[in-house]
């Protein structure tokens, strides 16, 4: 009985089985066809089943075959460069299909967004983005520059014209409290990530040799990246977008995507440019007999008879020589040339690319000063027959080389006096002047050199599980190291002082640094009639290692032997550290759209550093993003005039841990020296286990339309941050010997502002196309609390109600009618003006800022002009200068001094020094409100001109030329006359007007 029910039991199964698999067999065919494209095979089309697994790629001749199943599939046809389409088969077996060019609208755009992509139609946070036809043929050398002006809430300031010099990055405001001024370094440097690489953070060890030519001693990590490599960059800014890099993301994230092979034919690119630059903007200074009107003058206001040291006004130099310094020093010509050349090419499974090139740009001080850097890259991508597997590397390096002279040379030099002797004697010796004269040119023979290697390499690995499960792997290393050496050679001092070799000295440095990172990703997408929804979880670990060291080597027995420290009969070593930051975070995102116009995103992470204490390492951060796309609703979607209408919001918490290592720890530094043979060690910071991360709360919300056909497209936006908890050194006593404990400091930072966007189609036909892109940002940041400030050592420094960049200076009454010296309100009647009086408070800021970009496209012509506009608070000219009749020349302004016949004068009297009454007056003048204005400049960023060469090609031979002439900083224009309006350091050298013409080619 038993075995009768199993044998009836496995015929019945074993029919069913039979059913079911001839049912399946039935409803399984083989689909092929060709894809073309203006009746042209077109390769590279994906070609799916939807609900399905099944996929497939057109070969190079646009033929493809699939297997499909289910009685009426739907097969959907793919290419970024084409319409999508969808085609439902009934009972064919050949499919033919024709796809149509893209006109790309905002809905095409894909954004990446770091761990994911997203349609820039479908995105919910605020993501901005440069492509790469808005960096090329813009004569730069770091890709800050190029997008300047060009992005709303994104405020790139460059520090000065010194090449591999550092910029002012600011992505909607400064949140934290803790910059050069307050704190040695800066805390709101936004996160720098390279295809997936993020570049290695906070090394605020300083080795002391370049701070008097790069402003801060500052360099930018993106010195090392050749702007033609970039495909494109774009800057996340609101929570929603910054939320999944957690604290990494507080101060906003740059995304770096470098350029990729494609699936075409190989193709062979050349670049190469050429260009000049000279610095504009300066100021006129005093002609010779203005300069020797006012030393004289000066020494009669102090009743002192020109004393014997006064060379330039008593007889010993040449009264009637005249040389203009300014132009001596600062107004010579930069050099820039720059040739890349590339490879690239693939077949439909792999694709690469590889690029070289070479970089040279001199500065414009008198000397043979030279920054070059050498570049490659490389990228590698494979997939694999069923496209479920996908593999790529991407590598970048470059050898930066810098050589320098010790000043920024407009920071003194420029300021000789216009009868000083000769530089040099006619047999090429650093002329003294029979020791009248302190030469320039001796410590400008203290050359400072820096050479930089840096390599950032990421391997990504992806695999496609199906059901709509996939995981990725992304592993990247970057090294960051630098070697800089400044020589004090005996050249630096008269030979008359007797100063030889044993009193030369070479300093060393080395700042070596390296990361690793390792982020293991699972995602999953699912889409089922109106609702599609996206969700993925990784984990990202990073260690990054720090290795620094300073030498100091004296006495050595030559100078030709200076470059040598083994030569030197005395080796310190002032300082060295090595630093260990591990960071490891638990990610996630949850996106969900319904309808193709409702979207929602979640995005949670939880951080861990090792820059604070056990018990405050790790925190939670998160933020919630959603959008609604109104135009797809039924009583919009068919309007002619409406393409596209957007509103979106996000909210979301972000930290904050840049404040270098080991700051919770007691620490100690060595004294650099020894005593009865034994080094010493003096402590450096107190112990606190107990401060953690610092916050940033982001709200923002937007409105974005598509009118015309997408002829018109506006964007609006409003954020509000506010950041608390404030990482920053909290005052302490003197008894306790230390002047500040790191902590948290109850003070809290407010950022808010309004975002405007306009991008404009004005002509568009066979023959000429005309494009408008414009940008505003109006921002505001302020102080909103500050507990204990009055009573605290940053009373000066800050105010609440008023910027973080406010400054405290003396109110400036004008000038004594009846002693012609500048006078100052005494604000508490004590009868002293001192700092107690200080009770002006001035904002260093920006009341608006934007770019307007117009693209005009003739045949093959093509112009683009950037203008780049600011309102803003500044140091003024006053601030730069001190006291008007000592020996160094000074702006033409500056003859506007104080005379009985000139009583309504802009300055106080000349002094040569000897009166303490008007050196206070200067000094005090220097620190007064009338060293601060409001300026208005438009700057023509950018002007580049090419033309396409047509050149005959055929089907085996395709060749590609074009020419072009670019302008960087052409032209300014400003209410303010007396120098450069941006400047961020006074007296630091201004960025260089440069014009550049080259050509390239694609074989």
């Amino acid at each position: 009985m038993k075995n009768s029910y199993y044998n009836i039991g496995g015929i019945f199964f074993g029919l069913m089985f039979t059913t079911v698999s001839m049912s399946i067999k039935a409803q399984t065919r083989t689909i092929s066809g060709i894809v073309t494209a203006s009746d042209k095979p077109l390769s590279g089309v994906v070609i799916s089943q939807e609900g399905s697994d099944h996929v497939t790629t057109t070969t190079e001749k646009g033929t493809y075959t699939l297997q499909v199943t289910a009685e009426n599939p739907i097969l959907l046809f793919r290419h970024p460069d084409y319409t999508e389409k969808r085609v439902t088969l009934t009972n064919q077996r050949v499919v033919n299909i024709s796809l149509e060019q893209k006109v790309k609208g905002i809905e095409e755009v894909i954004l990446n967004a770091g761990y994911y992509k997203v349609k820039d139609k479908e995105r919910t946070g605020s993501i901005a983005k440069v492509s790469a036809k808005d960096i090329e043929n813009q004569p730069v050398n770091n890709v800050l520059s190029a997008i300047q002006g060009r992005m709303p809430g994104v405020s790139i300031t460059q520090n000065s014209s010194v090449p591999g010099g550092g910029f002012d990055v600011q992505i909607r405001g400064r949140n934290s409290l803790r910059s050069y001024a307050t704190t040695g370094y800066d805390g709101n440097k936004p996160l720098y990530i390279i295809d997936g690489v993020p570049l290695p953070q906070i090394n605020d060890f300083n080795t002391g040799m370049s701070g008097s030519i790069l402003p801060y001693s500052e360099t930018n990590p993106l010195n090392s990246i050749n702007p033609d490599d970039i495909e494109s960059l774009e800057v996340l800014k609101d929570a929603d977008a910054t939320a999944i890099y957690g604290s990494k993301g507080a101060n906003g994230v740059i995304l770096i995507t470098t350029k990729k092979g494609k699936k075409e034919r190989t193709e062979v690119n050349l670049r190469t440019s050429y260009g000049l630059g000279q610095m504009t903007n300066v100021p006129k200074m005093m002609n010779l007999e203005q300069y020797t009107a006012m030393r004289k003058l000066a020494f009669a206001n102090d009743g002192v008879p020109v004393p014997a040291n006064a060379y330039d006004i008593n007889g010993v130099w040449n009264p009637t020589k005249y040389t203009d310094w300014q132009k001596y020093f600062i107004g010579n010509h930069s050099e820039f040339s720059d040739v890349q050349l590339g490879v690239s090419g693939g077949s439909g499974s792999t694709q690469f690319s590889i690029s070289g090139g070479h970089n040279e740009e001199t500065t414009v001080f008198p000397g043979s000063y030279r920054y070059t850097r050498n570049n490659l890259a490389v990228n590698l991508n494979h997939t694999s027959a069923d496209r479920k597997f996908q593999i790529g590397f991407n590598g970048t390096a470059s050898l930066q080389s810098n050589l320098l002279p010790p000043t920024d040379f407009n920071l003194v030099y420029a300021a000789l006096a216009p009868n000083a002797p000769d530089l040099y004697m006619p047999n090429g010796m650093i002329n003294w002047e029979k020791n009248t004269f302190t030469n320039p040119m001796g410590p400008a023979t203290q050359t400072y050199t820096v050479k930089t290697k840096s390599l950032n390499a990421n391997i990504t690995t992806s695999y496609n599980f199906g059901s709509g499960f996939s995981i990725n792997l992304n592993s990247g290393y970057s090294t960051y190291n630098s070697n800089d050496q400044k020589i004090f050679p005996k050249t630096t001092y008269n030979p008359s002082s007797n100063i030889g070799s044993s009193n030369s000295s070479l300093r060393k440095g080395q700042k070596l640094n390296q990361s690793w990172i390792l982020e293991p990703q699972l995602n999953y997408e699912r889409r089922w009639a109106k609702h599609q929804f996206s969700a993925l979880i990784g984990v990202s670990l990073q260690e990054q290692k720090s290795d620094n060291l300073v030498m100091l080597g004296r006495n050595f027995p030559s100078d030709d032997m200076l470059t040598n420290i083994a030569a030197a009969a005395t080796i310190t070593v002032p300082s060295a550290n090595e630093s260990l930051y591990r960071y490891q975070a638990l990610y996630a995102r949850f996106n969900y759209s319904y309808n193709k116009r409702y979207f929602i995103n979640l995005t949670g992470r939880r951080d861990g550093s090792s820059r604070f204490g056990s018990d405050r390492r790790y925190a939670n951060f998160g933020a919630v993003g959603a959008a609604w796309l109104f135009s797809e609703e039924s009583f919009l979607k068919n309007r002619s005039w409406l393409s596209l209408g957007k509103l979106r919001t996000s909210y979301g918490i972000a930290g904050n841990d840049q404040i270098g290592d080991y700051q919770y720890y007691d620490t100690y530094q060595s004294t650099g020296g020894s005593y009865g043979g034994f080094s010493g060690i003096v402590p450096q910071r107190l112990y606190n286990k107990n401060f953690g991360w610092e916050l940033t709360r982001k709200f923002e919300a937007a409105l974005e339309l598509g009118l015309l056909k997408q002829r018109l497209n506006v964007n609006v936006g409003y954020y509000h941050n506010i950041s608390s908890n404030q990482l920053i050194g909290i005052p302490m006593p003197a008894t306790v010997g230390f002047s500040s404990i790191q902590a948290n400091l109850d003070a809290t930072v407010r950022n808010r502002g309004l975002e405007v966007s306009l991008q404009t189609v004005n002509i568009q036909n066979d023959r000429w196309k005309w494009t408008t892109s414009f940008n505003i940002t109006l921002p505001e940041n302020k102080l909103l609390q500050f507990p204990n400030l009055d009573k605290s050592t940053y009373a000066s420094r800050f105010e609440v109600g008023k910027s973080t960049s406010m400054v405290k200076l003396y109110q400036y009454t004008g000038i004594d009618p009846v002693t012609g010296l500048y006078t100052f309100y005494d604000a508490n009647k004590d009868g002293m003006i001192n700092s107690a009086d200080r009770i002006i408070s001035k904002e260093i800021k920006e009341y608006w800022y934007g770019g307007l970009q117009n693209s005009i496209q003739y045949k093959n012509w093509s112009l683009d002009v950037l203008l780049q506009f600011i309102k803003q608070s500044q140091y003024n000219i006053n601030s730069m200068y001190g006291n008007i009749g000592y020996m160094a020349n000074m702006p033409a302004v500056f003859t506007d001094y104080w005379t009985p016949h000139n009583p309504d004068a802009q300055f106080q009297k000349p002094s040569a020094g000897y009166s303490s009454a008007a050196a206070t007056a200067s000094s005090l003048f220097n620190s007064s409100d009338a060293t601060v204005s409001d300026m208005f400049t438009v700057r023509v960023k950018n002007a580049t001109l090419s033309y396409s060469i047509p050149i005959p090609t055929n089907e085996k031979r395709r060749f590609g030329a074009k020419v072009f002439i670019s302008g960087q900083n052409l032209f300014v224009f400003s209410d303010y006359k007396e120098g450069n309006p941006e400047f961020t350091v006074a007296g630091y050298s201004s960025p260089l007007r440069v014009i550049s013409f080259g050509f390239s080619l694609t074989y």
